[in-house]
């Protein structure tokens, strides 16, 4: 199995995490990329898989997908155990739903912080005006967190047990904090969530890997995993 990833894509994160909680092996393949050129030059096998020329892109035998969400809901089916989704069709459609809320929810307030990695460019107009977007992003985030607090009051995890609405949120909150987004203060429930699943060596591996990545590709960004 292949997967073709992004040293800072989270997508392609959350699907090596999947792959790591169910004890695939896969050979990783980091596509060129950097904070000025973005993906450049594009990776041949990726264009020719994906038409939208995004990673992450698996190729599994003589099957090849893209599209992160796609992807777990493949590896559920043909790598069933462990689970990462629950099996009651309901329990399985809020997983799902909770997923699609990390992916696309939450994801749409936080492109606004995601220049911050960025060199700073000349025009400090430009700068100012991303800033701006950021902030008003950013109270729309922190209701989010609010929310995924309410929804973790006496849980372990999302879905009751781990799943893949664990990875994909996770993915969601980790990148709001590094990104200087909104603190986890004063949301006891999520805190203790986002404690409990960082440890867990898939995703502690993952981390490690993009922490290291931002120190040789990022810029630093104020406030990063503020307490």
């Amino acid at each position: 199995m292949k997967l073709y990833s992004g040293p800072v894509s989270l997508f392609s994160r959350k699907v090596e995490i999947a792959l790591r909680e169910k004890g695939l092996a896969f050979e990783q393949i980091l596509v060129p990329f950097t904070q000025t050129k973005g993906y450049s030059p594009r990776n041949p096998e990726v264009m020719a898989i994906n038409p939208k020329g995004q990673v992450p892109v698996i190729v599994d035998g003589d099957l090849s997908l893209y599209d992160s969400t796609l992807i777990l809901e493949y590896l559920e089916d043909a790598y069933p155990e462990p689970a990462l989704f629950p099996k009651a069709p309901a329990e399985r459609a809020r997983c799902r739903l909770l997923d699609l809320f990390a992916d696309e929810v939450m994801l749409a307030p936080l492109r606004f912080l995601m220049h911050r990695t960025e060199p700073k460019p000349d025009d400090l107009a430009r700068r100012d005006a991303q800033e701006l977007k950021a902030r008003e992003a950013e109270p729309v985030l922190s209701g989010q967190f609010a929310e995924l607090d309410r929804k973790l009051q006496g849980r372990d995890y999302l879905c009751g047990t781990f799943s893949a609405a664990d990875i994909a949120v996770f993915m969601a909150v980790f990148w709001t904090r590094r990104l200087g987004g909104p603190s986890l203060k004063g949301h006891d429930a999520l805190a203790s969530w986002y404690t409990r699943v960082s440890a867990r060596p898939a995703f502690a591996k993952v981390i490690a890997e993009i922490l290291a990545a931002d120190a040789e590709l990022s810029a630093p960004v104020e406030g990063a995993f503020r307490e």
